[in-house]
């Protein structure tokens, strides 16, 4: 697990006009997270697993692997309704390579912390793979009490690792670091909308979108670095850009507009039904706060 750290952008997933997915393109996206100086990428929600068939999320997982050419890790998402779709999730992502898992909790279940405990110990079971207990709950999905996540921990401490992204972040992710007595490594999943204090509660990474990765990258490293300045300089138009984007969809359409707008992506298409749309308002204030962003990373 030490060479899960720092920026691992979570892709966004592009399709031709009939929706089925643009290999082309994903293979170019992948190739630019990596030229921004990312350490490694990740399969998850803005990457719309949960809109895809069993054979496209396989398929874009070998597709992952095999573009990265080994540039650093391949995160996989593994989440779904019932114990045996995760474990068949974790089975194909270890089949085709991916370095680690990542998991949500069932979405439309309501469940007790036995059978939350479950959920993650027959993941854990199934591969020999580290998992990242995902909770998404501040846009996605239920919460995971920290309690049980410090029990998942405790039986796994050489194979779990944390995305928590329930609201309040900062203290959670504080409540989260005392209970598995410091050891647990935790990664902040906001946009960067929380980098900067979460990163000073102690995470080892952070899971953004794509299109902003190489923002975050010269954010990370003013932290590593200990550039105060600098790193509250890049996090004001970030964070002002992420607050807008309040739900999944909203991630969806920013994200890709602006990988349209660098000439990543040929599209802003969405697996519908969409829930959220930009108007032309949004957008440039959007590119307001972008050009905002390039300018403080220059600086």
């Amino acid at each position: 697990m030490t060479n899960i750290r720092g920026v691992l952008p979570v892709l966004q997933l592009p399709y031709h006009d009939d929706y089925s997915i643009d290999y082309e393109t994903f293979r170019k996206e992948i190739d630019w997270v990596f030229q921004q100086s990312a350490h490694g990428v990740t399969l998850a929600m803005v990457t719309e697993t949960l809109r895809l068939t069993d054979a496209e999320r396989d398929a874009i997982i070998a597709a992952a692997v095999k573009f990265t050419k080994q540039r650093g890790p391949v995160i996989a998402s593994v989440g779904d309704e019932s114990v045996q779709q995760a474990q068949r999730h974790a089975l194909a992502a270890e089949a085709a390579g991916a370095d680690a898992l990542m998991a949500i909790p069932p979405s439309l279940t309501r469940y007790d912390s036995t059978g939350l405990v479950g959920y993650y110990e027959a993941i854990l079971d199934t591969t020999r793979l580290p998992l990242i207990i995902q909770d998404a709950s501040g846009y996605v999905g239920n919460a995971i009490p920290i309690q049980v996540q410090a029990e998942i921990f405790s039986r796994h401490p050489d194979r779990v690792m944390f995305k928590p992204e329930a609201q309040p972040i900062g203290p959670n992710l504080t409540a989260l670091h005392k209970t598995t007595g410091g050891r647990a490594a935790v990664f902040e999943g906001s946009g960067g909308i929380a980098l900067v204090d979460s990163y000073h509660r102690g995470i080892a990474g952070t899971m953004p979108g794509a299109e902003v990765c190489w923002a975050l990258v010269a954010l990370w490293n003013a932290l590593e670095k200990g550039d105060d300045a600098c790193a509250r300089r890049i996090h004001g138009p970030l964070a002002v850009m992420v607050s807008m984007q309040t739900n999944l969809d909203a991630f969806l359409a920013v994200e890709k507009f602006l990988l349209v707008h660098q000439g990543i992506f040929k599209n802003t298409l969405v697996r519908g039904p969409v829930g959220f749309r930009m108007d032309e308002e949004m957008k440039a204030e959007v590119l307001r706060l972008f050009d905002q962003l390039k300018a403080a990373v220059a600086n």
